[in-house]
């Protein structure tokens, strides 16, 4: 054997072990709790936590009040009252998506071409009689010397039947102010169940006039929009061919 074979199966051994007992200590848990209700994660301080990290994010540039003498006004408010509104990089805004689409396309398309070509050759500067005793057969007949035809005929046919309904609630953070006054959003959102993760994605540029009195926006008010949703863990994995079959799709000419 090979010291890379050997290299192999040393760690095919060592994967099998770990695997093995890493079953064995959930199995053993799982009997430990024989009898008994599940126990509760007690409470922690998440900054402790394995893998924890500090969030960064757009924040707006630091700025001081500054109040007028015998006014109510405060600079830089947008209102008499104070505007729960998103107007600065890093403030949150609600977006509602209601997307109800539907779409249908029914065509088809059919070509048929048909062409024929006769040519009689009767007469060959007189060499048809010596042609016809040296190299043509003795069947041969001049008048029907050369015939051509040709068939084409192709036929299409296409039809898209689409519905599409999505109905969701995201808050997004406002990452940029752009030079006119709009803002640019991103948002994002995950929920996982049991062994799945579905994941939503926002993104687009909002004006601050479209921004409803509870902090709230369409989706269709959003330029640029672009608005992902999906999933992935071990039922999306299922659900996908394996990559070798992606592959022979692609490559395989047939």
């Amino acid at each position: 054997m090979t010291n890379n074979a050997k290299r192999q199966l040393l760690m095919v051994s060592l994967l099998l072990m770990l695997t093995a007992s890493l079953s064995a200590c959930n199995a053993v848990t799982r009997i430990a709790q024989v009898g008994t209700a599940p126990p509760i994660t007690p409470i922690e301080n998440p900054t402790h936590a394995p893998g924890y990290r500090v969030v960064s994010l757009p924040m707006p540039d630091p700025t001081t009040d500054r109040f007028m003498s015998n006014s109510l006004w405060r600079q830089g408010a947008r209102a008499f009252f104070k505007d729960q509104r998103a107007a600065r990089v890093g403030d949150i805004l609600t977006v509602v998506i209601n997307i109800n689409d539907q779409a249908t396309f029914d065509n088809e398309t059919e070509r048929t071409r048909e062409n024929t070509e006769d040519s009689d050759l009767t007469n060959l500067f007189g060499l048809e009689t010596q042609l016809e005793k040296r190299i043509l057969p003795e069947s041969f007949d001049p008048t029907s010397a050369l015939s051509l035809g040709s068939t084409s005929k192709s036929k299409g046919v296409g039809k898209v039947d689409r519905s599409e309904e999505l109905s969701l609630t995201v808050a997004a953070i406002v990452t940029q102010i752009l030079p006119n006054g709009n803002m640019v959003i991103q948002g994002r959102q995950e929920v996982r169940v049991n062994f799945e993760v579905r994941e939503l994605l926002i993104a687009g540029v909002v004006r601050p006039e479209d921004i409803t009195a509870t902090n709230q926006i369409q989706h269709t008010q959003i330029a640029e929009a672009r608005i992902s949703y999906g999933g992935r863990g071990q039922l999306t994995d299922v659900q996908q061919p394996r990559y070798g079959q992606q592959v022979l799709d692609i490559l395989f000419p047939f």
